[in-house]
């Protein structure tokens, strides 16, 4: 039986190969290995101790489980359970369904994700970030921050209840272009019409991937490639003119009089003429920096940029709003004939580049900047003119606050103040776990927003969470916000003793590492080939299965994996400690 990393290796051997057609995948659902790879992945993941419909759970696992599933695989009898439903709130207060498979159905979609992952993540766009190795949120932020520059408007893509509407005829017909297997396809087909159970009643499903299941994120880059592919063809027909634009016509011309000037300084014989003309040429130099180089208006010169993650994407536009209203209305129609698809026309908004445009939560602007800045090649120029920028905003910081229930308002001379309170709910946690649930808190958003460039605005949001700590843990101790600070204060930190696993005193300290902008290099890389990616880790945990040994009294026999979460609690230090 070849490993699971050989097997993998030789799907992608072919994957960039035109018009290759994978004929025999199916049989790669026989070898065992790759179920132990997918059990390590996933069993981890803290969903795994929810139970399906078929009430099973992550817990007792074992071999004969595995060779249980792989022959129902092999005779074709296996047939995914329907996922439970359930809800989960979005960010606009509205709920999100989310399907729980049952933990048989994860296993058996996860090697499906390795093998499809595998076949087309080779071939994908650039532009395409989401749900994929090596990319994230922050580098689709950032190729937008080093590709959209002089961006004169952008188009905020938002494609109407994606997952719930892809349609499954139109994917199955993407899959049978590389694939040839029809029993791969008949299985990804039992996927898609699996159904869900909601409040104990079975419905059935004619559209979209569940939302939960594991193969649903690759699914759904499989299906937008073929946007990705047409916004290529798309961004290279729009493109315009050469290198650079056409010369502003007044920066033209007082260019030609300083370019004269200065010529005729060159002969010039009275040093007072001559001073006065140097006086002249710097004049026209000042006012040469204040006015564009390149003529904005110029119609022969025009540029489209796309970047996309999962059912979001931006388009940037240098050109005209009627270019952009054109692009719309194109995007619109395409989608609606190739993958039947809407494009919600409400929230795809053509916005100006100088206003801010929303993308994965941050504002997005083209700042307009005569600021003259000396660079590293010694040239004065407008180094921040035409840049984009990525900023937090206020209401982002005020939506967390009150999501995590630290914020109230009080009028003052006419004006709303922000104020900390505390959070009663989790008064009856240890001081430890209350501080540690804070700093995870600060470092999560700033985490994310790190890359904006007013990410020093999150002191405002660390204010905040630190006087609610504060007052959170007086009203817990009975005390005073002065009198806890002061309890707690070492070398000018909060912190709170703890003793760890080998009693020693340790300390977690309250965030104090401050919120700078950080940079590009630490999320920006360029797409590597797949083959460089895969890594398979080794399945430890089926092999602790494969020696039929229990661990803890050394039986021989058949064993089964039971799912123990019993999170470390440290120990707790007397008297002010507590």
């Amino acid at each position: 039986m070849r490993s699971p990393e050989r097997v993998l290796k030789s799907l992608v051997e072919h994957s960039n190969t035109l018009n290759y057609k994978y004929k025999r995948l199916y049989r790669i659902l026989f070898n065992t290995e790759m179920f132990y790879v997918a059990y390590q992945n996933i069993y981890a993941k803290a969903g795994n101790m929810t139970a399906g419909t078929d009430g099973k759970t992550a817990d007792q696992m074992s071999i004969s489980r595995i060779e249980e599933l792989i022959a129902s695989l092999k005779d074709e009898t296996y047939q995914p359970r329907p996922a439970k439903r359930t809800y989960i709130p979005k960010k606009n207060g509205k709920m999100r369904p989310l399907g729980i498979p049952s933990f048989d159905d994860k296993l058996v979609q996860e090697v499906t994700r390795m093998i499809l992952e595998t076949i087309y993540e080779d071939g994908f766009s650039n532009t395409s970030h989401g749900f994929r190795p090596k990319r994230s949120c922050h580098t689709a932020l950032l190729t937008i921050k080093r590709e959209y520059t002089g961006t004169k408007w952008f188009i905020e893509g938002d494609i109407k209840g994606f997952f719930d509407n892809i349609s499954h005829e139109v994917l199955i017909n993407i899959l049978r272009e590389k694939i040839e297997d029809e029993r791969f396809i008949r299985l990804i087909r039992k996927f898609l019409r699996a159904g869900y159970l909601e409040n104990w009643k079975f419905h059935r499903t004619y559209s979209g991937t569940p939302q939960g299941g594991i193969i649903s994120p690759i699914l759904a880059n499989i299906y937008l490639d073929k946007f990705d592919k047409y916004m290529q063809r798309v961004c290279d027909e729009f493109r315009k003119g050469g290198r650079k634009r056409r010369m502003f016509p007044k920066t033209n011309k007082l260019y030609s009089k300083k370019c004269l000037l200065l010529k005729s300084i060159e002969t010039e014989k009275d040093e007072k003429v001559k001073t006065e003309k140097l006086e002249q040429v710097r004049e026209y130099e000042k006012q040469i920096r204040r006015m564009p180089s390149g003529d904005p208006m110029d119609s022969n010169f025009r540029r489209m940029r796309y970047v996309r993650y999962a059912d979001d994407f931006l388009i940037g536009i240098i050109g005209s709003q009627k270019d952009c209203q054109e692009t719309k209305e194109m995007i619109a129609q395409w989608m609606q004939n190739i993958l039947r698809l809407e494009l919600s026309d409400d929230k795809t908004l053509i916005t100006n580049a100088r206003k801010p445009a929303k993308f994965l939560g941050y504002d997005i602007f083209v700042r307009q900047s005569d600021n003259i800045e000396k660079t590293k090649s010694n040239i004065y120029a407008r180094i921040h003119n035409n840049k984009v920028v990525l900023k937090i905003t206020s209401e982002v910081m005020k939506k967390k606050l009150q999501q995590y229930d630290v914020l109230d308002f009080e009028r003052y001379k006419g004006k709303t103040i922000w104020k900390p309170k505390a959070r009663k709910r989790i008064t009856n946690n240890s001081i430890l776990d209350i501080v540690t649930q804070y700093n995870a808190e600060i470092q999560g958003l700033y985490n994310y927003y790190s890359i904006a460039s007013n990410s020093c605005n999150l002191y405002n949001f660390y204010h905040i969470m630190e006087y609610s700590m504060y007052k959170t843990l007086s009203q817990k101790l009975n005390s005073t916000v002065s009198k806890v600070i002061s309890q707690y204060k070492k070398d000018k930190n909060f912190a709170v003793p703890y003793i760890d696993k080998n009693g020693k005193t340790q300390y977690r300290i309250f965030y104090n590492k401050g919120f700078c902008q950080r940079g590009t290099s630490k999320f920006y890389s360029e797409k590597e080939p797949f083959f460089t990616n895969i890594g398979v880790k080794e399945p430890t945990l089926i092999r602790r299965l494969q020696s039929c040994q229990c661990e803890l009294c050394g039986a021989k026999g058949k064993v089964s994996m039971f799912q123990v979460r019993n999170h470390y609690c440290p120990k707790k230090l007397p008297h002010r400690f507590s």
